[in-house]
């Protein structure tokens, strides 16, 4: 989502999903032609190749997410100016992104966009009421299952099985064992593990080449199965993501900079509107990040001190717009298949779409490999992304938006908690 696209336009993709909508609708169950029973024969084909294209995105969760965060945590362990500094700027990153998730969640659970689907009209290979039987087991079990597959026994069979929770657990301490390692060697795994990071979002443009036929048939698959009815879900499915989004952006934002950090919202959108021009038309936080830092320090008023580290550092990690979407997105496809998630397992949700945000960052349409993750840590079943993927090209350009100005939020706040005062100051304003 993050990283600057080479020479592609959205357009395939929307006409892939204009194109999967009407193939799919025409081949739904009951319709014919010549005699021939279109659904039952090309249901198994748009199916075949959907969990094709899920698989392709499954294949690069687990060196993905591990490299990703063994290399931030490690380059962030060995800034030399990381300390109490460092402290506030993931106290900033932490409490935005999870007043983000929290917001999605309550709206997610208002509007329930899921329950407009009948389960029954969608198919899957995992057995619901297994699912449904294992996150409904007594919550200190349910608890303690979890703390388990935090700190797993063999992280060999952790990687094999795809467990998430102790993927991350163990990257977090192998990216700061790293970063304390002053030899050779401590540069030769940075090197390496940074290698493997560059070489799976290269994997990952590979993968994404195909996006707009992958869309095609998961949308389709939907559609043959759902017909138009899933448009009414689906909507207020982009209602929960947007409405939160907005909330999120001209309600706890302005708050924050209202009344922790002392300054005007209102010229900080003036100071910030060149950046999330670019990033809503781009869709990519690297892409975004010159005008970014442009905005923040010359328009805004932060120091290059300041603005050289939270900035940067947030594009790579600070994914509050991405967070709400996941955690949106998650609940989502469990109400779609009638799963009910207790407050224990919503909680869970929570904790995953804030570290899946900050693990699957720089990736492009890293959203949709983080949510995979998420399903796959509460045995929900993946091919349920094949629900919202029709306009999740739409939303991608928003969380973006939303990722720049939290950005640069937490780079107004932190610069203000270390006493700068010629912070979004009119007159200084004015004159840039």
């Amino acid at each position: 989502m993050k990283m600057p696209k080479k020479k592609t336009t959205p357009w395939t993709v929307f006409i892939a999903i204009l194109l999967g909508m009407v193939v799919g609708s025409l081949t739904q169950k009951g319709s014919t032609f010549f005699g021939t029973d279109l659904f039952h024969f090309t249901f198994p084909i748009y199916d075949l190749c959907g969990k094709i294209f899920i698989n392709a995105l499954t294949l690069v969760v687990v060196p993905l997410v591990a490299s990703s965060i063994i290399t931030g945590i490690a380059r962030i362990g060995n800034e030399s100016s990381f300390g109490r500094l460092g402290l506030k700027i993931f106290g900033f990153y932490l409490s935005t992104s999870l007043v983000a998730i929290f917001i999605g969640l309550i709206l997610v659970n208002l509007l329930n966009p899921g329950s407009m689907i009948d389960p029954d009209t969608i198919t899957t290979t995992v057995n619901i009421a297994d699912v449904q039987k294992q996150l409904s087991t007594e919550e200190s079990t349910k608890f303690t299952d979890i703390l388990l597959q935090v700190v797993p026994s063999n992280i060999v069979d952790t990687l094999g099985r795809g467990q998430m929770l102790g993927l991350i657990f163990f990257s977090l301490i192998f990216g700061y064992s790293v970063s304390k390692l002053q030899s050779s060697v401590g540069s030769l795994l940075k090197d390496l593990f940074q290698g493997l990071f560059q070489t799976m979002i290269q994997f990952t443009h590979v993968i994404m080449k195909c996006l707009p036929i992958g869309v095609f048939f998961l949308v389709a698959k939907v559609f043959a199965e759902a017909g138009f009815q899933s448009l009414q879900s689906l909507g207020l499915f982009t209602v929960a993501v947007v409405v939160g989004l907005i909330v999120f952006v001209f309600g706890a934002l302005p708050l924050l900079l209202k009344f922790i950090g002392k300054v005007s919202p209102s010229r900080h959108f003036r100071a910030m509107g060149p950046a999330l021009i670019t990033a809503f038309s781009t869709s990519s936080s690297s892409a975004t990040l010159p005008v970014t830092i442009e905005c923040v320090e010359k328009r805004a008023g932060v120091s290059n001190k300041i603005c050289s580290l939270v900035v940067p550092l947030g594009t790579s990690i600070n994914m509050s717009g991405s967070a709400l979407y996941e955690c949106v997105a998650a609940m989502f496809v469990a109400q779609a298949y009638g799963i009910e998630l207790t407050l224990m397992t919503q909680f869970i949700v929570v904790l995953l779409a804030l570290i899946t945000s900050i693990g699957v960052a720089g990736v492009p349409s890293a959203s949709l490999v983080a949510i995979i993750a998420i399903l796959k840590a509460l045995g929900l079943p993946i091919e349920g992304i094949g629900l919202f993927i029709a306009v999740d090209r739409v939303l991608d350009m928003c969380r973006t938006t939303v990722n720049v100005f939290s950005d640069s939020c937490c780079a107004v706040l932190v610069a203000r908690s270390e006493g700068e005062k010629n912070i979004l100051i009119k007159d200084t304003f004015s004159a840039l």
